[in-house]
């Protein structure tokens, strides 16, 4: 399976890949470089922020909820303007917004993490029609976050702790008993970044440190991987005209003398992903 370059701007943390489903456009951040990247046809675009950007999830055609250092916009594609949800740890200078994706329900999960990776700063938060709910805390990397196609489950991960873990959801998103053990990683010369889950219920994850995505069963037995050509793989998700292309993000952050660092890649492969979920403002 070819792995392409899709995108040869250079990110120093890229993050939030995010396919629109109704645009059929690819978005994409530089989390450091407080950049939303998209391409439309041959022709790439940018919008540059005051701060951190690190996440998104689509409203409407034009609208997307984005997640920031300080908080949750409504941006608006076409114009590029943006209105704020609500606040987000804006009085901690501490944290900033890092991994985050819609659920099945309608929520919109975004986690939060030091700027410094510093140990049990940051937080796991949902929205949800309008309300900001903190669900898991003394997180110190904040990733992976992505939902079983049913809404039943949820996957996430602190990229220091080396565990990814699912919880069961109820009928409206929202956790219900325990996170259980899905993936054990302590110990790897690599850390679970960013994570999607197909329409099969299989488990994507970037992995920071090892220059691939894998992909992993539902009961947690590896499928297969897919490798990428410089070692910080951050964030994947499925796009295209049938969601079977894999996009992937990468940064350049701490890398020296690696051309293809920071780039974005495109994976053709047999598997079909699931559409991004609508976001319920």
């Amino acid at each position: 399976m070819t792995t392409r370059i899709f995108s040869d701007t250079v990110c120093t943390l890229g993050e939030g890949a995010f396919w629109h489903p109704t645009r059929g456009q690819f978005f994409w951040f530089d989390i450091l470089g407080k950049r939303l990247l998209t391409r439309v046809d041959d022709e790439e675009q940018l919008w540059t922020f005051d701060e951190c950007v690190s996440a998104a999830g689509w409203v409407d055609h034009d609208t997307l909820i984005m997640a920031s250092a300080s908080a949750l916009w409504q941006f608006d594609i076409e114009t590029g303007t943006r209105k704020k949800l609500v606040d987000l740890e804006a009085d901690n200078p501490v944290t900033r917004s890092n991994d985050g994706r819609a659920d099945p329900n309608g929520g919109f999960w975004i986690g939060t993490m030091g700027y410094n990776a510093e140990p049990g700063a940051g937080a796991i938060y949902r929205f949800y029609r309008g309300e900001l709910r903190k669900l898991f805390d003394k997180i110190t990397i904040s990733n992976a976050i992505c939902f079983s196609p049913d809404g039943s489950t949820a996957y996430f991960t602190d990229t220091k702790d080396g565990r990814v873990l699912q919880q069961t959801l109820d009928a409206e998103g929202w956790p219900k008993g325990a996170p259980k053990l899905f993936l054990d990683l302590r110990g790897k010369s690599f850390g679970a970044d960013g994570a999607v889950v197909d329409q099969d219920g299989n488990f994507w994850n970037a992995q920071w440190g090892a220059a691939r995505v894998a992909g992993y069963y539902p009961d947690g037995q590896l499928i297969r991987t897919h490798s990428v050509p410089t070692l910080q793989a951050s964030c994947p998700c499925f796009g295209g005209s049938d969601l079977s292309t894999l996009f992937v993000t990468t940064a350049a952050d701490g890398l020296t003398g690696d051309a293809m660092a920071g780039k974005t890649f495109a994976i053709d492969t047999t598997v079909t992903g699931q559409p991004e979920h609508r976001v319920l403002l």
